[in-house]
């Protein structure tokens, strides 16, 4: 840490050294670049450091774990999840107990501020699905999450030492937020109370599957979690509500300033709002970007500009520099910057002197309209190369859904479930959260009808990891640079659409040897339909392929292995068993495909295995998900280690992981 501060020091001191000198504007502007990454750098270290928490290892038996309940997270396919904060885990010392855990409970989920005992097989967060895949072990560790478990039994409740103050107001405030969501779950039902509750406090727990594959298809999940666009209306509906209830008190409106009162007013409502939400990441990005809008008001300058926009991703960044490769932040930023850039292009309307109302009315719908839509499909174009590249799955009538829930989100649900959930304490929130109901079920109903137009979703294979900042540039090109020049980075911004893919793999085997899918044409055929489908839908989603199941036909299965009975029916033979097949079952293995997994170690080969490729659980434990290559006469591995790399979060690789095949 001391060399990347002491360079973050000397840089940042060139600089100020040099722009008080006068030296030249290229010299100014070099020293500053350095500062820059000498300074990101320093902060990045600092970060990691100050986050720096036990990662709770592999144990090979189940454990029995005490804690407290810190709030309910989102369902999982295995049923309800809660974070805990351990208090004491079997077989772990205190300095190796994990600060949180996620865990996957029986039944309904206990609540918050909830002491528990758990029978359950703890892990350490898991690996990318594949090479180059979503990372949930990074994500984890920056949120201070050590660990997952899975409950083997029902939850109890236990008495524990009381908790320190802090996860104490943690969990006062997180069981206030699901209280709020049971209540307007009961108000409005399952399916409607469910959406508006993730919309409210952030709890997806009575979101059904099907729904959020219906938000998913027709581009409108971006809906339900919390972020710059639900911070944007209530902030908004807060600045302009007090705006105009100052405004129509004239005594007052003479005496103070309106604008800065309901800017003051937003930002209060914005830190309440964030609380609310649980201050999930993308919430407290937004935040940040609108109370620098809010602030601007404050001081006199102008609230919607790129130079606002820049201090709020700067601010962002010095707090959580590992925001800068997650999707919530790209996306947000360059939809943001587009809509800014659109703001200062967008020509100045002409105001109309003695227009008879009907016209006006026409002319003012006709207006919002086309602002409507040009910002929709602006901040559509900005965030799309971001989504093909993370997400591998385009919404293609997402413009349409989200032009027809547009007026219903905005000027509807958002504010009348704001009011109803800010009065619903009170017991007076109910008139309000019936609107909000009836918007949900408007939402759905445009989501639905157009999640089921024939080609609604289609899937795009991730472009190589370059390719992604390409897109990135023009994009920025395009926003910041004025005149018709711009439409020179439209290339460049549809990088990602237009680059050539790389052949798919031939194969895919998942972390531990449990699953494997192997390529046909355009489809990843899956050895053992219904175990893990996550990781096997996010590896061939990444690689453009449309999953499905292994045929009955030219297969042998047994409980603990499948193997094909010729060459053409697949090329690898998967046996699942935590123990090692003995030397007739691995013959036979051998004898059916030309690779051969293995769950366990194996500890001799028999003749049969020669000129095979042999994968078993020390490769896994070493290497974790791998991708083959066929290449002549042999395979080409790429292991989930290589491309992780040796991190913080990560289990180190063993050295004998091969970087170059198998």
């Amino acid at each position: 840490m001391w060399p990347l501060l002491g360079m973050a020091v000397t840089t940042s001191g060139g600089w100020l050294f040099a722009r008080q000198r006068g030296l030249a504007r290229a010299w100014v502007w070099l020293l500053l670049m350095a500062a820059c990454l000498a300074g990101g750098l320093a902060v990045a270290k600092i970060r990691t450091e100050f986050v720096a928490a036990p990662i709770a290892p592999a144990l090979s038996r189940p454990t029995v774990i005490e804690a407290w309940v810190v709030d309910v997270d989102s369902p999982g396919q295995r049923g309800a999840r809660v974070v805990i904060a351990p208090v004491r885990i079997r077989g772990l010392a205190p300095e190796q107990t994990p600060v949180r855990l996620r865990a996957t409970v029986r039944g309904e989920p206990p609540r918050p501020g909830e002491a528990i005992r758990l029978f359950a097989i703890l892990n350490p967060p898991p690996a990318p699905a594949s090479p180059g895949a979503y990372d949930f072990g990074r994500n984890a560790f920056f949120q201070g999450m050590g660990g997952v478990a899975f409950a083997l039994g029902e939850t109890r409740r236990i008495d524990l030492a009381p908790a320190p103050w802090r996860l104490r107001l943690s969990m006062t405030i997180n069981g206030a937020r699901y209280a709020l969501a049971e209540r307007i779950v009961e108000r409005l039902g399952v399916r409607n109370g469910g959406i508006a509750a993730a919309m409210t406090t952030s709890h997806e727990t009575w979101i059904s599957q099907d729904d959020l594959d219906l938000m998913r298809d027709s581009g409108l999940a971006h809906i339900l979690s919390v972020s710059g666009l639900h911070m944007a209306i209530v902030g908004g509906f807060v600045f302009f509500g007090v705006r105009l209830g100052v405004a129509a008190w004239p005594w007052l409106a003479l005496r103070i300033s309106g604008k800065k009162i309901a800017a003051t007013a937003g930002l209060i409502a914005l830190a309440v709002y964030l609380v609310v939400s649980g201050a999930p990441a993308p919430a407290e990005r937004a935040a940040v970007t609108a109370a620098i809008a809010f602030l601007a008001i404050l001081l006199d300058r102008q609230a919607v500009t790129m130079h606002g926009l820049a201090v709020a991703a700067f601010v962002v960044l010095a707090l959580q520099p590992e925001a800068i490769v997650t999707p919530g932040f790209q996306m947000s930023f360059a939809a943001t910057a587009a809509l800014v850039a659109l703001v200062e292009a967008w020509p100045k309307r002409m105001r109309e002197i003695s227009v008879p109302w009907p016209i006006a009315a026409v002319q003012r719908f006709g207006g919002w309209l086309t602002a409507a839509v040009t910002a929709s499909l602006v901040a559509g174009l900005a965030t799309g190369p971001f989504a093909m590249q993370h997400f591998n799955r385009t919404a293609v009538y997402g413009l349409l859904a989200n032009l027809g829930t547009a007026p219903i989100a905005d000027f509807i649900l958002m504010p009348t479930l704001a009011l109803g959930a800010a009065l619903e304490p009170l017991g007076l929130g109910a008139p309000f959260l019936a609107v909000a109901g009836w918007g949900v079920e408007a939402m759905l109903g445009v989501g639905g009808w157009t999640a089921g137009l024939p080609g609604a979703v289609r899937t795009i294979a991730s472009a190589p990891d370059y390719v992604l900042p390409i897109a990135f540039l023009g994009v920025l090109f395009i926003c910041l640079w004025r005149g018709r020049l711009r439409c020179l980075g439209a290339p460049f911004a549809a990088a990602v659409l237009l680059w050539p893919r790389p052949a798919a793999p031939d194969l895919w085997i998942g972390d531990g040897g449990t699953n494997a899918a192997f390529r046909q044409a355009d489809e990843a055929v899956v050895v053992r339909p219904g175990v893990r489908e996550f990781a096997v839908d996010l590896w061939s989603r990444r690689r453009g392929l449309e999953m499905t199941d292994r045929p009955q036909d030219g297969w042998t299965c047994a409980r603990f292995a499948c193997r094909p009975d010729t060459s053409a029916s697949g090329p690898i033979a998967l046996w699942w068993g935590k123990r090692s097949p003995d030397a007739d079952q691995m013959e036979a293995l051998c004898r059916s495909a030309p690779v051969v997994s293995v769950r366990a170690a194996v500890p001799t080969l028999p003749p049969a295995c020669e000129g095979r490729l042999v994968l078993d659980g020390i490769d896994y434990a070493r290497g974790g998900a791998v991708e083959l290559w066929r290449e002549g006469q042999g395979w080409r591995a790429v292991w989930t280690t290589q491309a992780r790399g040796r991190r913080p979060w990560t289990r180190q690789p063993d050295p004998d992981v091969s970087d170059s095949g198998a």
